[in-house]
């Protein structure tokens, strides 16, 4: 498909096969979906779609794919807006571009599918973790974006205590289900209680398919520096008890502070990483504040 070509919806027969490994509250979600692909220099992206009216596009984070929104999606719809959700090159579904190590390689297939797809209506840019990232990257290169949304993004690198995760990919299924469980406790989520079977089957299906493993420009401040050079209003919105950035949280809201363009942020109280699924409803009316 030529890239200045329209993409064109697919039938379920066609659709991706990481709807397979998929628990069943995603993948019924995922069949009430309307899936495009657009290719930018031979990289295929995949997009789901769901919902009709003014378009809102959310990026999930790294090591994920559209499943990190998948209890978001519904009040999108419900409040009129058409909620497009791509799996980010070199993520889910999607390819990987040639030569890819870290964001600024997603940044034109992304951005070259918005156009594809959407042409010149405006649109609104959610990004979660890598993928707040990778939307600052993009906001420049989007005259139609109408804001940006930016959550639990590194906008100054992550803290200065890694957090340190357990390797899975050497086990049998059922011992690397405990070290997803462990992962996402210790990285994802605050609560014990919010480590659940489903977040558990959602992890396991969207990491092995992460071909961007060795990315580090989240350990930079290049979100920060970004930021100060777009024009669209920008919103961030970050768990409280976000274990990637304990070290720096004030740093962080003093430098957002700063930001001329800066038009909100909230911090979610109870909250870990993984905000919008921790805490969706008090994520999703933060998230309808900023788009309002």
């Amino acid at each position: 498909m030529p890239a200045n070509t329209p993409a064109s919806p697919l039938t379920a027969a066609a659709r991706t096969p990481m709807v397979e490994a998929l628990p069943q509250p995603a993948r019924e979600l995922l069949l009430q979906a309307r899936e495009h692909r657009t290719v930018h220099a031979g990289t295929c992206t995949v997009w789901h779609v769901w919902g009709s009216g003014e378009p809102v596009v959310l990026l999930h984070g790294g090591s994920g794919s559209w499943t990190h929104w998948i209890r978001n999606i519904d009040a999108l719809v419900a409040a009129g807006r058409e909620v497009w959700v791509p799996d980010m090159p070199g993520f889910g579904d999607s390819d990987k571009p040639a030569g890819a190590r870290d964001a600024d390689a997603l940044v034109a297939p992304l951005v070259s599918g918005l156009q594809q797809l959407l042409g010149e209506r405006a649109l609104d840019l959610v990004g979660f973790s890598f993928g707040g990232l990778v939307g600052g990257l993009m906001a420049s290169s989007m005259p139609a974006l109408r804001r940006l949304v930016i959550v639990g993004a590194p906008l100054l690198g992550v803290g200065v205590r890694p957090v340190r995760l357990r390797e899975w990919r050497h086990l049998d299924a059922e011992a690397a289900i405990e070290v997803h469980r462990s992962n996402l406790a210790a990285l994802m989520l605050h609560h014990p209680a919010s480590v659940t079977p489903l977040a558990i089957a959602l992890h396991q299906a969207h990491v092995p398919l992460d071909r961007l493993r060795r990315r580090s420009m989240a350990r930079t401040d290049v979100l920060a520096r970004t930021l100060a050079t777009v024009t669209c209003p920008l919103v961030a919105i970050y768990g409280e008890h976000d274990v990637l950035y304990r070290d720096q949280l004030q740093l962080v809201e003093a430098t957002l502070d700063a930001l001329p363009t800066l038009r909100g942020r909230t911090a979610i109280p109870d909250a870990g990483h993984w905000v919008q699924f921790e805490a969706p409803e008090a994520f999703d009316q933060a998230l309808a504040r900023a788009l309002a």
